[in-house]
Formats: structure tokens, sequence, C-alpha cells
């Protein structure tokens, strides 16, 4: 038995038996080539609608979801086309089999497509030309999550070839095409389906197009370079962080994040502390979060690192961390030490933190913060890091000269307090007075 045959037995004959008595044929790839003819003329529509010939084949589309034979789904793609060309009841007929669901038929029809083009370059060139770029957008202005992933399949693997088109993809009509898919998803809860992170790894990443998609999601984002700084920039979008999100994930990285660190440092209210965890209630907050997220690991290749360092990357981390507040155990002692002092000085002439070249606040955070309970991890890991093998770190470290306490409110409730010792200038618990 040829396949042929053994995929008409597998089709079942409520969807394979209209289409073999509609063309008077006897094999289902016969049916399709008689019936796309006969679609190609008005009067063919005409009767064929009144069979309702749609039904069968937007079935067989359905049942042929699985690449089993790409000229069958071609085929199908095709007389779907031809049945709905400026005939109403087809077109009637193909909107009303949805009962409401038009965007699962949508689906399914892309998904078809997405086969159809698996079959190789000469098929992808084929849905591109027919489909880019402005089917392409009004199926990506449907704003619907159920279409986007396999609108993102069929792109991917169109523009994926040695064919060209992904210069195309890369050009302003192809990323108008990616804004709205980006717009559609963002407002799409816990929406992270892999078609799409593949698409904007390609895009943001191997093409290098990332400060393109980047400045296109929000309206107040101009020009942008990697030396320069968004300009006008007031605030980020919720499409910027959802982009930056996938991306995190993806482990893609851009050098231009940089940039992007800088105006999200600008645009960060550091007053306002809130959950740890990335995404929090602030896009602000979450672009910079994911920004960070993102150069911590592509710090992990060496090239990567030495190109992030020379842009200036620890001058720009050093100085975000001074903007954030120190570990709450500082907070606390400060309030006191100001309580008791009088003073509305923000450091308390007792507290032994200064900013020795980034040192001194990197040790900062080497100490339990109840709002971070992380943080003395990564702090210990990075001072660890400054002092293995660097004499002058080391020397620095063990040069430090304790120069007073602070009171601790919770030493004092068990009546101890912290003391200096004259002789060893090492800290001590005693008994309070």
């Amino acid at each position: 038995m040829d396949y042929t045959v053994s995929l008409d037995l597998s089709v079942t004959d409520n969807i394979l038996q209209p289409l073999l008595v509609a063309s008077g044929s006897s094999s289902l790839n016969e049916a399709l080539a008689c019936l796309i003819e006969t679609a190609k003329t008005s009067e063919g529509r005409w009767s064929l609608a009144s069979k309702r010939i749609i039904v069968p084949v937007l079935q067989l589309c359905q049942f042929l979801s699985c690449p089993l034979r790409q000229d069958i789904l071609l085929s199908s793609v095709k007389l779907l086309r031809n049945l709905c060309a400026r005939e109403i009841k087809n077109q009637n007929l193909f909107m009303g089999l949805g009962s409401g669901s038009d965007n699962g038929l949508l689906r399914m029809l892309l998904q078809v497509l997405g086969n159809v083009s698996l079959a190789g370059e000469e098929h992808q060139l084929v849905v591109w030309r027919q489909f880019f770029p402005l089917e392409f957008l009004e199926i990506a202005r449907v704003q619907s999550k159920e279409t986007c992933d396999p609108l993102c399949m069929v792109i991917y693997t169109c523009s994926g070839s040695s064919n060209g088109l992904h210069a195309e993809l890369c050009a302003d009509s192809g990323l108008e095409i990616l804004i709205e898919i980006m717009r559609t998803v963002t407002v799409a809860s816990g929406f992270r389906e892999d078609w799409l992170k593949l698409l904007l790894s390609r895009i943001c990443h191997e093409e290098y197009c990332f400060s393109s998609v980047f400045s296109k999601l929000f309206p107040m984002v101009f020009a942008y370079n990697y030396e320069d700084t968004l300009s006008k920039i007031n605030d980020f979008g919720d499409e910027q962080e959802f982009l930056l999100s996938i991306l995190s994930e993806a482990l893609n990285e851009q050098v231009g994040n940089i940039v992007i660190l800088r105006n999200a440092v600008e645009v960060v209210d550091f007053t306002t502390r809130g959950k740890s965890n990335l995404p929090t209630v602030s896009a602000d907050i979450d672009v910079m979060g994911y920004s960070l997220t993102i150069l911590r690991d592509v710090c992990a290749c060496d090239d990567a690192a030495d190109m992030l360092v020379s842009a200036g990357l620890i001058e720009l981390l050093l100085t975000l961390l001074r903007e954030l507040e120190p570990p709450i155990i500082i907070r606390k002692a400060m309030a006191h030490s100001e309580a008791k002092d009088g003073t509305t000085s923000h450091v308390s002439k007792y507290c032994p933190y200064t900013e020795l070249d980034g040192l001194i606040l990197l040790l900062q955070q080497c100490i339990i913060d109840e709002d971070n309970p992380f943080s003395r991890e990564g702090g210990i890991w990075v001072v660890h890091n400054l002092l293995e093998g660097n004499e002058e770190n080391v020397k620095l470290v063990a040069n430090l000269e304790l120069r007073g306490t602070v009171d601790v409110p919770e030493l004092a409730q068990m009546g101890l307090l912290v003391e200096v010792d004259p002789k060893t200038r090492r800290a001590k618990l005693v008994n309070a007075p």
C-alpha cells in the first residue's frame, strides 16, 4: 500500500468522503487538486459553497496539524484561499465554523502555514511573499495570544534560511510586526512560548536589532547609540520590561544594556523599597533588574566581561549600589544614632563604613539584610574574588581600623553593648552598665 492510499485510509470518512464526492475523484490528493481548480472561478466557488465543502477542508487542516504530508497541507491551504476569495457564503461559513473561537481557527491555519514552511526554502519563500509584511501585520494586530506563538513560528521558520529574508524582517516593516506581537503578549499574563523566545533571540542577538526593538516599544524613546543615552526618556513601559525578561531567560547578551541600565537608574525612585523578586509592580525597577540579570549572565564569559568592564559597567554598578539603601541592620543603627545625637545626618559619626574605591561599599553588603536575604551571599562572593590573588586589596582590608561602634537596639534589649578593645582594636560584647 503506497503512502497516499494509507493517508486516505487514516483520514476519517466524514472528512474524506465529501471531498471525493464533490470532486469526483478517487484519492485525497486528486480531490484537492480538482477542487483547487474548481474554486478558481466564481461559479465554482458558489457551487462548492452550496455544498459546504469548506467544512471538511478546515477539518482536514486540523487533522493534518502534524506535518505528515507537506503537499497535502499546502493543497489544503490553497483550497481554503480560493474558496474564500470574493465568495461571501464561504467567508461567512469560515467565520461561523469557529462558534465564537475565530482565533482558534486562525491559530490552526497559522500552524498549517508553519508546517508548510518546514518543507524547505522554496516553500518558505512562497509563504513569505504571500504574507509579508501586510498580512503578517494584520494577524499580529488581532491581539490574541493564541495566534502570537504560531505566527512567530511561521516568521521564524521562513526567515531562518540563507534566503536573505532575515534582512527584510529586521527592516522597519518587519520590526513593526514584532512590536505588535510584543504589545499583545505583554498584556497576556504568564505568556512564555518558545517560538516567541526564539524569534526575539534571533532578532535581538543574532541580527543585532536589540536597540531598534527596544526604542520602538515606547514612544518617549528616540535616538540611541552605545556611546550616548536614550534621549528624552522619562520612563519605561511594560513592553520593554517584557522584552528584557524574555531575553534574560534566553541569556541573549547585548552591550547596549549598559545604556538602558544607566537610564533605568535615572528614573527609578530609590526611596521606595519593594519586593526583591522580578517582576515587581514597577516597570522601571524591572527594566533595571532584568538588565542586571542579563549582564550577570553575560559576565560568565571572560571575553564579554572584559568588554563590559571597558564600557564602564563597574563604575555604573558601584554608583547604583551607593544609591541603594544599606542593609536594614545598618539603617536601624544609623536611625538610632541619629535620634540619640539629635542630628538629621544620614551618616552616623560612629559608622565605621566609608567610601574607598568601592571596597568598603562591598564589605557593607556582607551582613544579613532582612529585606534581601541572599544579598549577603553575593557580597561575600564579591569580596572573596576581590581579595583572592590581590595583595593590595588584602593589605587594604587588613589595615582597616575600627573607629567606633553604634548602639544596636536589639543588643540593648538583651542588656549588652558593643565596645572597642583599646589594645586589639577589635569589637567585643560586654554587659550594659
